[in-house]
């Protein structure tokens, strides 16, 4: 099946907005009924539209169906603000990345963009919010917008693998006591 096979049966929200990705970024590097991939492009690690999208009403009803991702280590401690934030960005510590989900590459920005000054320390959870809303309205009166226009912080993030509870003589005696059992 080809891009235009794909796209051309994905509800008109999701296929407007993976149409936006598409004219900036070119053909995805990976394509599937439900999901088209693009690795490395522009600032981002991943970008991934998707034929399903989520309704979301923060700061307005619309509709989240283009997801960038980043590399960036966010401390445990500010898991529960990114929550609390905006529950379409998503930090994945196992991977070390930040990831936004929203209709299109620059309101994808100014939620990674706040974010970041959260994680900071420069902004609270209101005030981003805030923000958020402000930029929002901006963006429609064709002001400017300068935290959805690219990302204002360098990307960089390691993962965090976690750290083993079993030693390797305890996973042995494990698999030794199972096979005992059988």
């Amino acid at each position: 099946m080809n891009l235009n096979e794909i796209i051309e049966k994905w509800p008109k929200e999701s296929k407007e907005a993976a149409q936006l990705v598409i004219d900036k970024y070119g053909d995805p590097d990976e394509l599937a009924d439900s999901v088209l991939i693009w690795n490395h492009v522009g600032p981002w690690k991943r970008m991934v539209a998707y034929r399903d999208f989520d309704k979301h009403d923060f700061p307005y009803p619309h509709n989240d169906s283009v997801e960038s991702f980043i590399d960036y280590d966010v401390p445990i401690d500010k898991f529960d603000d990114l929550a609390a934030f905006d529950g379409s960005v998503v930090a994945n510590r196992t991977r070390g990345e930040l990831s936004a989900r929203c209709h299109d590459e620059e309101a994808n920005n100014l939620a990674l963009n706040l974010a970041n000054d959260m994680i900071q320390g420069s902004k609270t959870v209101r005030e981003a919010r805030d923000y958020y809303a402000y930029e929002f309205l901006a963006y429609r009166e064709k002001k400017s917008t300068p935290y959805m226009n690219s990302l204002r912080f360098r990307s960089t993030g390691k993962g965090d693998p976690d750290k083993s509870l079993l030693s390797d003589e305890q996973i042995k005696e494990a698999i030794e006591k199972g096979k005992d059992k059988k």
